[in-house]
């Protein structure tokens, strides 16, 4: 999808969400506002920007589709067809932050629009997520969990219990200020259970380790509980 059909995109799905979510109408005002000015050519120099915004739209698509069935036995069956964490993603986390205040919004799309957001650890991220899938199980992504709720990944085992994952490889030094910020994001948005993985990127074998250590919280770590693995 190009720069100009992203914002007619946009526009249309303001005006389709105005009568089924209000909410979802707001937010995708919002961005709408955010990017309306920004000439075609100078959006697509904005890979991060783009990736976001496609992203948006396929929720927005997804949850209005969702929202427009018209009983709540038919919206249950369409999340029924979804993996553990698409389904998680899309009945939970999507919803909370469509009806609730997101305190980091306002930084991080600025970050984008300037160029300052990397991700980082994306390779790694990457590798993960297709172990995890190699395994059986399943993942789920977007810059929203990862730059509002501190969650790189969100994964699942074979018992399909979702749980959210950050990864860092930053210093043992910085680990609890980053650990104790990553849990009170969590805490905020109400999400459950989570793993803080730190990992050393000379050790070999790190990706399997903390995949082994993420499909296995996933099925067992206890409500309200943050691990913090190092």
């Amino acid at each position: 999808m190009q720069a100009k059909e992203i914002k007619e995109k946009l526009k249309f799905l303001i005006e389709q969400a105005s009568s089924l979510d209000p909410n979802l109408a707001r937010r995708l005002d919002e961005i709408n506002r955010w990017v309306k000015d920004i000439k075609v050519g100078s959006l697509t120099a904005k890979p991060f920007v783009v990736a976001f915004l496609l992203e948006v739209i396929a929720d927005s698509t997804v949850w209005l589709v969702i929202q427009s069935l018209p009983t709540e036995e038919e919206q249950q069956a369409k999340f029924d067809q979804m993996t553990p964490t698409e389904r998680y993603w899309y009945q939970y986390l999507f919803p909370k932050w469509l009806n609730e205040t997101d305190p980091k919004f306002c930084i991080w799309r600025q970050k984008l629009m300037t160029g300052e957001f990397n991700r980082a650890d994306n390779d790694i991220i990457k590798l993960i997520a297709k172990d995890i899938v190699r395994r059986e199980g399943s993942f789920w992504q977007r810059y929203i969990a990862d730059l509002s709720m501190a969650t790189d990944l969100i994964i699942s085992n074979s018992q399909q219990k979702p749980l959210c994952i950050q990864v860092t490889s930053v210093s043992e030094e910085l680990n609890q200020h980053k650990y104790q910020y990553w849990k009170n994001t969590l805490v905020l948005w109400e999400i459950e259970r989570g793993l803080f993985f730190s990992y050393n990127p000379a050790e070999a074998n790190f990706i399997n380790q903390l995949v082994n250590v993420a499909l296995f919280n996933s099925a067992y770590l206890s409500g309200g509980k943050y691990l913090k693995y190092f």
